[in-house]
């Protein structure tokens, strides 16, 4: 079985154009990954992120694709192998669409779904092949404090991480003895552009008393993703000053 990560290998991060997606990006490629950053819309973003990258002395390349069409999983895929094979998947792209159940609608549930859920798991799907293949692979998903804590409000979010760390539980199980793990990080309150209309509302919930930073979880990322985390598989690490305790 091989432990230790082949050569020229490429990771994806979807939703890296910034944030906790752009620290992730940022991270493994100091870590020696070749980095693929994926975006929907902010095209500037990833490309300032590519370029502190191979300032830094990286690779990376920026991937435009919208992660809740169905079709949009082998594309990536395709783009992102030329820079290597896709050993690292970290599925980090996320929505939020917040209301009470009694008025959340359809869509704003599907589209949470869809985002926060479902494109992991086609991604993750597809991924698998190539990671099988070298004996070596990690998949590292990016849920939330939400998933196992309610928050009213987040039905559709709280289910789609919830989903999130389940799945990875049971995918890592199924590929553990291939050389590929999965786990599931779960930040806390995390001071980005998505929270930053609940920040100072939620502040007094966390134990820690502070936001948390993106480089924080990316940390994580970073040690999950690495030779060191080879044992550790189907597990979730919180990331949330307390907040899960």
């Amino acid at each position: 079985m091989t432990l230790r990560r082949p050569d020229a290998a490429c990771a994806l991060v979807t939703g890296g154009s910034r944030g906790i997606g752009a620290a992730i990006a940022r991270e493994l490629a100091a870590d020696g990954w070749a980095v693929a950053v994926n975006f929907q819309r902010d095209e500037d973003g990833a490309r300032r992120v590519c370029e502190q990258i191979t300032a830094a002395g990286g690779a990376a390349q920026p991937i435009q694709g919208d992660v809740r069409c169905r079709d949009a999983a082998e594309g990536l895929l395709r783009r992102a192998a030329k820079l290597g094979p896709v050993l690292c998947l970290v599925n980090n792209a996320g929505v939020r669409a917040d209301n009470l159940a009694l008025s959340l609608t359809d869509e704003e549930w599907e589209s949470v779904l869809d985002t926060n859920l479902s494109a992991a798991f086609r991604l993750t799907r597809l991924s698998l092949l190539a990671m099988i293949r070298a004996r070596f692979g990690r998949v590292v998903n990016i849920a939330s404090v939400v998933g196992p804590r309610a928050n009213a409000g987040q039905a559709n979010y709280a289910a789609a991480k919830a989903g999130l760390i389940a799945m990875s539980k049971t995918i890592g199980v199924e590929v553990a003895r291939r050389g590929v793990t999965v786990n599931t990080l779960a930040p806390g309150l995390i001071s980005t552009d998505m929270t930053r209309d609940v920040e100072s509302a939620l502040l007094e919930g966390v134990p820690a008393r502070r936001a948390g930073l993106p480089d924080e979880v990316a940390a994580c990322a970073r040690f999950l993703a690495s030779d060191a985390a080879s044992y550790v598989n189907a597990s979730t690490l919180f990331v949330d000053g307390g907040l899960a305790a």
